[in-house]
Formats: structure tokens, sequence, C-alpha cells
């Protein structure tokens, strides 16, 4: 009775909400206009008291003081790309004066499932509005390194997303409005173009010697003095393990879209089938890597952003999805070494990329400090074309405006991360055979019933911490939001493979729910559910008054929680900020 009850709630909700998925959500016009209503001028310049008419050459407001233009309003998403995890902008208003500094910041609106998550929006509006201050003009000096970036963990590439929009975002405003002495970008004089007709191949070492392919290396011992120049004492105590001339990581990257390099680190017909790839404008660099960190990382479930990588060249900055990569089986050149990451990727046409211009491929790596902390350091790897690739062209002068791509994809990296993440899945793999063993074997795993209560106790309080506080494996109705919004852009396994422990923990439910029902997880596996049950434990040792709520009542409430997910299910579908207000609510 209990099964079929189980198994028809789970059949109703899984019904409606595929019903739901292919509901179309209510058109969206967001703009700069549209999100100044929602603002004060006092929000975005102390003192101001009015917004004056958008420019119809730049896309944005004077900010008005007495009738005196004080700085400019703008909406970074009408600069540079601001996609983020949920395939939609993240929107952020900011003031910038003719210093070309920040004066006011507003995130105004995003849709990214990450608040669902336990990461409270106020936390996000709060280190958003902290950008207050920052100068441009040092940034447009520094290739947008003049400030240390501010990470949330748990949110690492929508902080990135919205540090990379105010920056570059700001610079491209601040240029068009010559702003702090800052200019429009322009080509001047001859410029050159790649020589398209060269196919000459070359071996590693060649190419390695005359500056094809770049390298950087960061030995253990290098990583941790970073990591403790910073002075951060919770990174400092997780040293790397390893010796101190260990391979951190070895990354070297060449632009293969290049044919004579192509042809040469490619083959033939890796190359043919990289042009078969690309579309006109578009380029790719390939990306070798080898240590014991990884420049493409794991912590991506939604949205497939590369966050460990991201290409800088001048004002502009380029992310990858997964839709721009590709794997790479072997290098086309014996002499070269091994590597254990072979990665091409794709820059998209419109991301105002010059293949002739030197560009920087920025690292990110990270050290995980507490259950759930992050501390970052970045590394640079610049590149530079070499000169024999080049012809000169003689051409006018051009502005070079252009915004970074804006698109979403789903992750294709899970093999990496099943490999990075053995461990975790060999323990989750011991409690399940253990629990399978439990269940199968019920009557003589409970003849004594206390050793059975002890067992129970040590099994939850192992769940509670390993899968919850340790692994952040908590099951929630986010996966099955993440499953809806998979099947509504096109369902792969991909997507819900990268992460193991949550996949691992989801087959196993739906195995469960056979021979046992629900009971199997929420009595043993859940850690939200083992937290309650040693606190009530230990509320009844400690002889605290308790209250059992009568059965029929208790049969009353029980659709309650399948209502509560549909309503959050539905709301996900027509607004993803509506339903961030209501995250807290956790039906199951």
């Amino acid at each position: 009775m209990e099964l079929t009850r189980t198994l028809c709630g789970w059949m109703t909700a899984l019904m409606i909400s595929l019903v739901a998925i292919v509901a179309p959500g209510p058109a969206q016009a967001d703009s700069l206009a549209s999100f100044l209503t929602e603002l004060t001028p006092a929000d975005l310049y102390p003192g101001a008291d009015a917004f004056g008419p958008i420019r119809a050459d730049v896309p944005v407001a004077p900010i008005l003081r007495g009738g005196d233009t004080v700085a400019y309003a703008f909406l970074t998403s009408d600069f540079v790309g601001t996609t983020g995890y949920s395939g939609k902008p993240i929107h952020v208003v900011a003031g910038i004066d003719t210093e070309a500094v920040l004066t006011g910041v507003k995130l105004v609106k995003h849709s990214e499932p990450i608040v669902l998550i336990g990461i409270p929006n106020s936390k996000m509006v709060n280190l958003t509005e902290s950008y207050t201050g920052l100068d441009l003009k040092a940034e447009a000096a520094t290739g947008g390194e003049a400030h240390d970036l501010d990470i949330i963990s748990g949110a690492t590439v929508t902080i990135m997303i919205i540090d990379d929009s105010l920056v570059r975002g700001g610079i491209k405003v601040a240029r068009a409005l010559g702003l702090g002495g800052l200019a429009p970008n322009l080509a001047t004089g001859p410029t050159r173009a790649v020589d398209m007709a060269q196919r000459e191949t070359s071996d590693w070492h060649s190419m390695a010697g005359d500056g094809t392919t770049r390298r950087m290396t960061l030995d253990i011992g290098q990583i941790n003095a970073a990591f403790e120049a910073t002075g951060d004492r919770r990174a400092i105590r997780r040293r790397e393990r390893g010796a101190a001339d260990g391979t951190y990581i070895d990354m070297h990257v060449a632009l293969v879209s290049v044919p004579a390099i192509g042809l040469s680190l490619l083959g033939e017909a890796e190359y043919q089938n990289l042009t078969d790839w690309l579309e006109e404008g578009e380029e790719a660099i390939l990306v070798l890597g080898r240590g014991v960190y990884s420049f493409k990382g794991s912590g991506y479930v939604r949205g497939g952003i590369f966050d460990r990588i991201q290409l800088i060249q001048g004002d502009n900055s380029v992310r990858f999805f997964d839709k721009q990569q590709r794997r790479l089986g072997a290098l086309a050149t014996p002499d070269s070494p091994s590597f254990s990451e072979l990665d091409i990727f794709k820059i998209p046409a419109n991301a105002g990329f010059d293949p002739t211009e030197p560009f920087r491929l920025q690292l990110l790596a990270q050290r995980v400090v507490g259950a759930i902390d992050k501390t970052f350091l970045t590394f640079d790897l610049g590149y530079k074309l070499p000169e024999h690739y080049l012809l000169p062209l003689a051409a006018a002068p051009v502005v070079v405006d252009s915004a970074t791509d804006e698109a979403a994809a789903k992750s294709a990296l899970w093999q990496r991360i099943w490999r990075d993440k053995q461990i975790e899945i060999a323990v989750l793999g011991v409690m399940l055979l253990v629990l399978t063993g439990v269940f199968f074997f019920q009557v003589q795993a409970t003849r004594n019933a206390r050793a059975f209560y002890w067992f129970r106790i040590g099994y939850l309080s192992f769940t509670l911490v390993f899968l919850g506080w340790y692994a952040n494996a908590q099951l929630s109705v986010v996966n099955l939001m993440a499953l809806a919004a998979s099947l509504r852009s096109g369902f792969t396994w991909d997507a819900f493979l990268m992460d193991p422990l949550v996949f691992i923990q989801w087959f196993s439910i739906a195995a469960a729910l056979l021979f046992w029902g629900r009971g199997a997880y929420c009595g043993w596996l859940c850690p939200f559910g083992a937290l309650q049950e040693l606190t009530n434990r230990l509320a009844r040792a400690l002889k605290v008054p308790q209250w059992t709520l009568p059965w029929g009542l208790h049969e009353r409430l029980w659709p309650l929680k399948y209502m509560i997910f549909l309503g959050l299910f539905g709301l996900s579908m027509v607004s993803m900020p509506l339903a961030e207000t209501y995250a807290e609510i956790e039906p199951f």
C-alpha cells in the first residue's frame, strides 16, 4: 500500500511536470528603461535626483543632480554577454561618473538556480553592490585585473559573470563616452591577417621553441606559496599534498584554427573535423593539461560553463560552454609529451576576438577551505601568434566594439568528474551495499534490537556528515527542476551525470522503490531526515516534551508536499526569481 501510494504520488507529480514543461513562459522585455523605473537616481549616484532620457547613440541614461549630468546609468547586458547557468542574462544596472568610476551598482534581475540550493539572494546582491567605487581606468590599464575577485562558494560562474559584465561592460561605456580619458579602441596602422595558405607542418619541439605553443607550469610548492601569500589562514592550513616539485598543473595552449598549427597538432583528419565544426569567423584554441589540478574542473552542474578558464583579449573576455568544446584523443606530433586533458575550445565569431593580437588564457585555481567554502587565485598564460603565421594587410581604422558570446549549454565532462570523485563514489557504494544487505536480511539484522539501534544511529550520523555536510549531496526538488529544464532544451544524460553522488542516489531510489518503497532513502540516506531523527532522539534523551501528530491529520496533510512541489515547479516555469522567493520550502 505504501509503495503504491508513493509511486502514484511520484507519477502524478511527473505527469503534471511534463505538462508544465511544454507550457510557454510569458514574454519578457528587459531593458534599461524598464529597470530604471524600479530604481531611484540616488541608488546609482549619491544625491542624484533624476534620470535623463536614454541616448540614441549609446544605450545609457544621464544621471542628474540639480539638472546637471553627474554620471551615466547603463545595463551590463547591453554591452557584454551576461548569460548565466539558467540560460538567461544576469541584469545589473550601474552608474559611472566622468572619471570612469562606478558610483552605484544594483543587481536588478537574474534567473540563476543557485539560490534554490541555499545561497541567499541577499548575499549576491551585497556582493554586486560592493563594486561601487571600482576605478575602470585602472581596470582598462591592467586588462581587468586591478581588483580582487570575491567569489561566493557554490556560485563561482555567476559571480564571475557579474564581475566580467561590470568590468568589461563598464570599460566599453567609458570608452564610448570618453570618460576618465578612455577612448574607443582603434585599429591604427596596418593590421595583420593569418596566412591561411600556409600548411607546412612542424614537430612539437619546434613549435614549443618558436612560441606556436605556449606553456604555464605550476608545481605544488609554488601553488602552496601563492596561497600562503594571500594570508588566508584557512587556505594555508589546507596545503596541496605532494612533493614540492610535483606538478600542480602543466597547461599549454595553441591557436589551432590556424591551418599550419592545426595540421601539425591535430593531424589532417582531425583538422578537417575542426574546420567542418567551425562556422565563418570562428576561431579555436587547443588547451592541454596534466597534473593534479584540472583546468576544466567539475563545479558546474547546471549551465555547462567551464568556470576555471576564460580567454581575455583587451576589453573582451570569452567563457566557454560545452557546445564550444570538443575532446581530442591524441596529438599528431609523435615527439609531444603525454597529457591527461586535451580539449579544443571554439571562440564565437561575435566575441570580438582577433587571432593576430595577443591574448591570455586565465586559470582560476581554487582551494577548498571548509565544508562548502573555497578560496581562489588567478594565473595567466599569455599567447601571441608568431609572425611567420601572419600576412600584412592595409586596412582603414575600425572601432573594435563587440560583445562576448551569449550561449548556454549542458555540461559534457562527467567522465572526468567521476574520476575525480572515485573515493566519494566508493564510499557511497559501500553505504548502499551495506544498506541493501540490511534490507534483504531484515530479520537477521534486527535480531539484536540494541545492536541494531546503535548501527542505525551510526549509519544516520555518517549519512548526515558525509552526504550532507561533506559531499553536499542532498537530493532536492531542484534536481527535478533541472530535469525539466533539460527536457525543455534537449535532454542528455550528461547533465545529470555531472554530480555522480546525486545521480547514484536517484538511481538507487528508483531501484529501491520496486522493493521497499521510499523508506530506503527517506529513512536512511536523506541527510535532512537523518538530522531530524538524530535531533529528535537527542531531544527525547534530554526529556524535551514531545507532541505526536494524530494519524488522521497526518493522512490529510500527506498530499500537501506534492501540492507544494507542483507549486514550486510551476513558479520556476513562469519565473525563476519568483521561485527563488519561495526556495526555502522543501516539500520532501
